[in-house]
């Protein structure tokens, strides 16, 4: 059954989830690269995540939905499942609060993830490498723990926080044409896209995703929410499926979605690295990899781009 837009963040919703939030994350700076713009023919504004608390995005998302539990829950722990980024948000969170935290991982998760998630105080419980492996080895922590499943992106408390990067970079930078953001399970493109449709609606919201992995592509083609058979993308913070409700986010308020091949995303990572100075990793290249295989399409426009991330094995790089 499709999801209901009934109980999507408000505007409001989204500007308590930024106050309530701030002890817990950093407001992140917003970066250009003259030599990026002219190669690209736009503006483009990159809003740095990979400069967030545990190196990406998803400490907002955890913080949000960590923050909503009552105490009684917070005394039993937090739990989810993650290939990394969201694993270490929720690892933290739970820090902070002094509770447990429960994180199942899949084997062949970055080791640099694994090793911050357990630095945050985290018991690791590893699986095999797919979706349904990850929901078995949850269900069965969470019956032997009590914990509270919190999800990656399928939840409303988890793209209000989503939401909150957007809206600062929305208030940072005037007349934005469009923003764009990478599609994995969907919570921050869902987010930046409600921030988008309250704060500046007259921008387009664009997602952008590994051809690899391309079911948000193949979901708002078709109207039908869709899966990957195997998303065997460098990008692994995108590798996983589309959720219900941030496709109906999607479906109403997302205008587009861009996919790249994994060569355009290594390319674009490269290019951040070399001419901005910062380290991303793969999934935050998959926006600027979209800007630059359609030039035509953004020339002239001022575009807001967020970088998803910073948790890359340096011995691993793609180039």
């Amino acid at each position: 059954m499709p999801e209901s837009l009934d109980q999507i963040p408000t505007l409001e919703q989204i500007r308590q989830t930024q106050l309530a939030i701030s002890a817990m994350v950093r407001r992140t700076p917003v970066l250009s690269s003259e030599t990026i713009d002219s190669m690209c023919g736009a503006r483009l504004f990159f809003k740095c995540e990979n400069f967030q608390k545990v190196g990406a995005f998803k400490m907002r998302g955890a913080a949000s939905a960590a923050l909503r539990l009552t105490e009684a829950e917070k005394a039993k722990g937090l739990a989810t499942h993650s290939s990394g980024n969201h694993a270490q948000a929720v690892a933290r969170a739970a820090s902070l609060l002094k509770i447990p935290a429960y994180i199942v991982m899949p084997d062949n998760a970055p080791a640099i993830k694994q090793a911050a998630t357990r630095g945050y105080g985290a018991e690791i419980i590893f699986c095999e490498s797919s979706q349904q492996a990850r929901e078995a080895a949850l269900e069965d922590l969470i019956q032997r723990t009590g914990a509270t499943f919190i999800h990656p992106y399928d939840d409303y408390n988890i793209i209000a926080g989503q939401a909150t990067a957007a809206a600062e970079l929305i208030a940072e930078v005037e007349q934005l044409d469009m923003l764009i953001a990478p599609v994995g399970g969907g919570g921050l493109i869902s987010g930046t896209a409600l921030a988008a449709h309250y704060l500046l609606p007259d921008a387009k919201v664009i997602g952008a995703e590994p051809a690899k992995a391309d079911d948000a592509y193949r979901s708002l083609a078709s109207g039908v929410r869709q899966s990957n058979a195997s998303a065997n993308t460098i990008a692994d913070g995108l590798r996983t499926h589309l959720g219900e409700k941030n496709f109906a986010i999607m479906q109403k308020y997302v205008d587009e979605i861009i996919t790249v091949t994994e060569e355009q995303i290594v390319a674009a990572m490269r290019l951040i690295w070399e001419r901005m100075k910062i380290v991303i990793e793969p999934s935050a290249a998959v926006p600027l990899a979209a800007v630059w295989k359609q030039q035509r399409q953004f020339a002239g426009s001022r575009i807001g781009i967020i970088l998803t991330g910073g948790n890359i094995e340096l011995s691993k790089l793609p180039f």
